[in-house]
């Protein structure tokens, strides 16, 4: 039997900003890793994963308040402030809130045109963000993603860590580690736009 038990895709993968890779083996709040993930946030990214799915997970820390970096991520409605493949995105059905649906269109050069995606988690006071993708013209089927913002907790640090997290079916042809590679490289890009764009609006700022 092919157990379904959610399992903590911090656990299974990790990538730091400096390329730290850890094995299945290895839990995400090891005191190995400068960006250690407290209990309480690693429970948001417990994926139930089928015979022929995976789930990773990709971790950044930015230069920035949580309060600052959640005003972007949070905006549903406009994912293209930070996700450079994003060309464009349109609200099809709802106002920013959970259950709000979007369509978005990427840039060319990906094997995708455009993915139809549902608000699943819109938490303000736990910083959590959680989406799935219920359509489109993409191979990412049963696409799930959950993002959490977290304090850093080095010392003297106001800076904040995200961490996001995704369950995706493997495509037709491809193997798990050939699925994971792809999108983990899309959603590390992703949120390292995310730290520039938030740091330079923050330098802005004070300058």
């Amino acid at each position: 039997m092919i157990s379904t038990t959610p399992k903590s895709s911090l656990e299974l993968h990790k990538q730091t900003t400096n390329n730290s890779h850890y094995k299945p083996s290895q839990r995400a709040c090891t005191t190995t890793t400068t960006t250690p993930v407290p209990e309480v946030v690693a429970r948001h990214h417990a994926h139930s994963t089928g015979p022929n799915q995976c789930c990773s997970a990709v971790i950044q820390t930015i230069s920035a308040p949580v309060s600052t970096v959640w005003s972007v991520v949070r905006r549903f409605d406009n994912p293209q402030a930070y996700k450079h493949f994003v060309k464009s995105c349109h609200v099809l059905d709802g106002d920013g809130e959970v259950g709000t649906l979007r369509e978005v269109h990427v840039v060319s050069g990906l094997p995708a045109a455009s993915s139809k995606e549902r608000l699943e988690i819109l938490d303000d006071e736990s910083h959590v963000l959680s989406f799935s993708v219920v359509g489109g013209d993409h191979r990412l089927a049963n696409y799930r993603s959950v993002t959490t913002l977290h304090p850093s907790s080095l010392s003297g640090s106001s800076g904040t860590v995200v961490v996001e997290s995704y369950v995706v079916d493997i495509p037709h042809g491809n193997t798990k580690e050939e699925t994971c590679v792809f999108v983990d490289t899309i959603v590390r890009c992703n949120l390292q736009s995310l730290a520039q764009t938030v740091e330079d609006s923050v330098r802005c700022s004070i300058s």
